[in-house]
């Protein structure tokens, strides 16, 4: 697995992971499946501990980016942001064979491949190493769909969406009521909450920041999608 050093939020399917270093964590971004779905990998420098937020698909892919040698990290956590099948494809194979424990939260439980181990919902944390993450329900994508959120003390902070917030709008909903939801928790549980500095990673295509993306929360609003 060729691992690109200089991070821009981009990455291909079926091509190289893109690693970003920040002083206490790394962020690695990988595209895997047909669906060009985001698995990323967070590794706590000083511990050597990783989390993988989505096991989507491709678990070969997946375990040549976690690596085979013996300074690989260590797989503690694999975290599920939704119950869509193509967000999970993977997950049994590689918690599996990391001996992870997995975490979701309980609304979007029930359709996973194996249960949870843990189950998180608004306001917890998740550890990863020495490094803590943010659950952020947002609901409307899906009744259980959680963002994760690291505020990095040396820098700005970090948010993975899942499929609740992308360049361009938030999630796929099914009804006026689930939109609504959603853009409500997306408008007062991130932007009212987080700076424009914030680089947001949702779980298909490119990243972004939030204060790309500001200006245009009334126009989803008012468009209803």
């Amino acid at each position: 697995m060729n691992i690109v050093e200089t991070y821009t939020g981009h990455v291909e399917p079926g091509g190289d992971a893109a690693r970003r270093t920040l002083d206490a964590l790394t962020i690695t971004k990988l595209s895997v499946g047909p669906m060009d779905n985001n698995a990323y990998l967070l590794v706590c420098r000083t511990e050597n501990e990783a989390l993988l937020i989505d096991a989507a698909n491709d678990p070969e892919r997946i375990s040549d980016l976690i690596g085979h040698g013996p300074d690989r990290p260590a797989l503690k956590t694999v975290v599920t942001t939704h119950q869509h099948q193509d967000h999970w494809q993977a997950l049994g194979a590689v918690a599996g064979a990391n001996g992870s424990n997995t975490a979701a939260h309980p609304l979007d439980a029930e359709p996973l491949p194996i249960p949870p181990d843990f189950l998180v919902e608004h306001g917890d944390t998740v550890k990863v190493g020495q490094v803590t993450l943010e659950v952020i329900h947002l609901r409307g994508h899906t009744p259980g769909s959680i963002a994760l959120l690291y505020r990095d003390p040396a820098g700005h902070p970090h948010l993975f969406t899942g499929d609740s917030l992308f360049p361009g709008g938030v999630g796929k909903t099914g009804s006026p009521e689930d939109f609504k939801s959603l853009i409500d928790d997306v408008s007062s549980r991130i932007f009212d909450e987080l700076p424009d500095e914030t680089w947001f990673y949702p779980g298909h295509g490119d990243d972004s920041t939030l204060g790309e993306q500001r200006p245009h929360l009334a126009e989803w609003r008012e468009r209803g999608w």
